[in-house]
């Protein structure tokens, strides 16, 4: 006997600057539409230019979720995210609404995708401060390696310099004694999802990102950043960390130039598409990669392989 009909939810997934954004958007205005952010950054209150927020205009056009959630110096988990996301997806569905799940975060957006089971571990400040320490003295590859020895799966999705990442995934491990986030051991999520990407050629998307530098830049990224050193906001926060924000923190120490800021912006960036690939792959047969080569607009390849996916269900919500 068959269960019951699982849900819609559209996700637009990938790599930064490759157009995202911009097509959830006029997915969801065609579309009858919400927008569940999937991004780690976006979550933070006065992180607005460095982290590509979508403009007040936009939001006001289409509902967004899961952006302005917490002040910086809060602690935001995955555990936190997946909550409100499935809060979300039940508010969004109830009104017969069709959700779109869009960023960048691949641990965020497979682990709602997937129905991973998550542990709500708060943080042990004593043994973070612990672990910083060793980090600063043993260097942050000594605890790399100790995370591969004792979580190769959580090692595997954490890129070796992400001193933050690295951190909170020996922290979970050492607090629970079991692994990192997983999926649960036959678990069905109720979701039935479409996954979109936008797949542009490596030069093409790196011209996008090194547009985007210069847009955050002139957005006025270092007057937010300084503002929120004023406001009392330790450049030692883990938000703080962030590309861009860690640059214009050095730039204001006077440690570099505003031209490495850009420079190192970049490069960062760069590095961070290549490891969003990682959680995106082009041989997943769950995606369908949207081909953008040669300025093509996706858009209406887009429409039409919603419409067709929606088409399973007699509207958003009725599953």
């Amino acid at each position: 006997m068959a269960g019951p009909p699982r849900k819609p939810l559209v996700a637009i997934v990938g790599p930064t600057a490759s157009g995202k954004s911009d097509l959830a958007l006029r997915l969801a205005l065609t579309s009858d539409g919400e927008i569940i952010a999937a991004d780690s950054r976006q979550v933070y209150r006065h992180m607005d230019a460095g982290t590509a927020k979508p403009s007040p205009a936009e939001r006001a056009r289409v509902p967004h979720w899961l952006i302005d959630v917490v002040d910086p110096d809060s602690d935001f988990s995955l555990a936190q995210y997946l909550q409100l996301a499935r809060e979300a997806l039940d508010n969004i569905w109830r009104r017969g609404r069709l959700p779109l799940l869009v960023g960048g975060t691949g641990q965020y957006v497979w682990a709602l995708i997937e129905g991973w089971q998550v542990p709500r571990v708060p943080p042990d400040r004593d043994l973070r401060r612990s672990l910083e320490a060793r980090a600063e003295h043993e260097g942050i590859d000594a605890l790399y390696h100790e995370l591969a020895a004792v979580d190769s799966a959580a090692a595997a999705r954490i890129d070796p310099r992400n001193i933050r990442r690295v951190i909170r995934a020996l922290e979970v491990r050492y607090l629970t004694g079991g692994t990192t986030p997983s999926r649960a051991a036959g678990l069905q999520p109720d979701l039935e999802p479409l996954i979109l990407a936008i797949d542009r050629p490596r030069a093409e998307l790196y011209r996008r990102i090194d547009e985007r530098v210069h847009h955050i830049l002139e957005s006025g990224l270092v007057d937010e950043v300084r503002s929120l050193l004023e406001r009392g906001y330790s450049a030692d926060l883990p938000p703080m960390s962030g590309i861009g924000y860690r640059q214009v923190c050095a730039f204001l120490r006077g440690d570099i130039t505003f031209a490495d800021v850009a420079a190192k912006m970049k490069t960062e960036t760069h590095r961070l598409a290549r490891m969003q690939y990682t959680w995106f792959r082009r041989d997943d047969p769950r995606i369908l990669w949207l081909d953008a080569s040669a300025g093509r607009d996706v858009y209406g390849d887009a429409a039409a392989a919603v419409r067709q996916y929606l088409t399973k269900h007699e509207a958003p919500g009725n599953a």
